[in-house]
């Protein structure tokens, strides 16, 4: 059988080479005696290889066959999406994006190969870092679905979530996904390292964004929005008097559901983000209290309860 790189060369070859929809057994015929002779065999090898391609950024177009192989899925891989065409940068612009290179690290290689594309060079010393962005699988095919407007799904803690990625950014060393979420309906962040498995893209300008969205500008600023939970997004919290003023100052008056008589106030603070929210809480020790809604005042309780017993 074939050396798994020599195949996956051919594979990329034959993808970009065909004029129609290859099937699996399409593809193991012409890459004859390159796969393994069982279905399952055949199957788990050209999945290995799917994803090595998507890892790298190499976009897989799928279809869903008719006629005589009706249910089975067709594969190629549209050229104008994997060349890239003459850009026209100048000297400068690309002088300007070796900066870029040279003061974020990718990882992977993915900068370097795309800096080489572009014309421009690797340079020995780069210099001091500003900033280290990790590569993850499933950045490729989220920041397809941008472009696209692609629904996607994916599972993230715990639950499948559906969802309409809007836009991809970096905060604080981390790539965050930005949208709709079908399921909660409702705008919602999503950290990309958190998610649990492969992300699934469906078809092409399956959603309209929003005409005045940007990213930067709808990224939370407060990491208790960043949507790690269902459920409640806000929580109504006591807060001691002696400690209400910088409460108020921090999430501003427009926070204030009640001021009470002894200097305390009762404040609604975002809690989209249960870990960081509890964190929050917690850092006023015995000078603040959930009090509703009555399962994210449960969920402090348990977990208090849980380190308690656990300690």
């Amino acid at each position: 059988m074939t050396d798994p790189l020599e195949r996956l060369t051919n594979l990329l070859a034959l993808l970009l080479e065909t004029r129609v929809p290859l099937t699996l057994h399409d593809i193991s015929h012409e890459l004859r005696g390159q796969y393994p002779g069982t279905d399952a065999g055949r199957r788990a090898a050209f999945e290995r290889e799917k994803a090595q391609m998507r890892t790298v950024g190499i976009p897989i177009s799928t279809t869903v066959m008719s006629g005589d192989r009706a249910g089975q899925t067709g594969y190629w891989i549209e050229r104008s999406q994997f060349e890239l065409g003459d850009f026209g940068l100048t000297t400068e612009e690309r002088e300007a994006l070796q900066l870029a290179v040279a003061a974020v690290h990718l990882g992977a290689g993915w900068a370097d190969d795309a800096l080489i594309k572009l014309g421009g060079s690797v340079a020995d010393d780069v210099g001091p870092l500003s900033a280290i962005l990790p590569t993850l699988a499933n950045l490729p095919p989220l920041f397809d679905a941008v472009s696209k407007r692609c629904p996607v799904e994916f599972r993230y803690h715990g639950r499948s979530r559906h969802f309409e990625p809007w836009g991809l950014l970096a905060r604080g060393g981390f790539w965050y996904v930005v949208g709709h979420d079908r399921d909660v309906g409702e705008q919602r962040t999503y950290r990309v390292d958190r998610m649990e498995d492969e992300v699934r893209v469906g078809a092409s300008h399956g959603f309209e964004r929003p005409d005045d969205f940007d990213a930067s500008v709808a990224f939370p600023a407060d990491a208790k929005l960043i949507g790690d939970a269902d459920g409640a997004t806000e929580a109504t919290v006591l807060v001691d008097g002696d400690r209400a003023k910088a409460v108020v100052l921090e999430l501003g008056a427009a926070s204030v559901v009640e001021r009470r008589p002894d200097g305390s106030v009762v404040v609604r603070v975002p809690c989209v983000n249960r870990l960081v929210f509890r964190s929050w809480v917690l850092g006023f020790v015995e000078h603040a209290e959930v009090l509703g809604p009555p399962e994210v005042r449960q969920e402090v309780v348990d977990w208090l309860v849980g380190v308690v017993g656990g300690g």
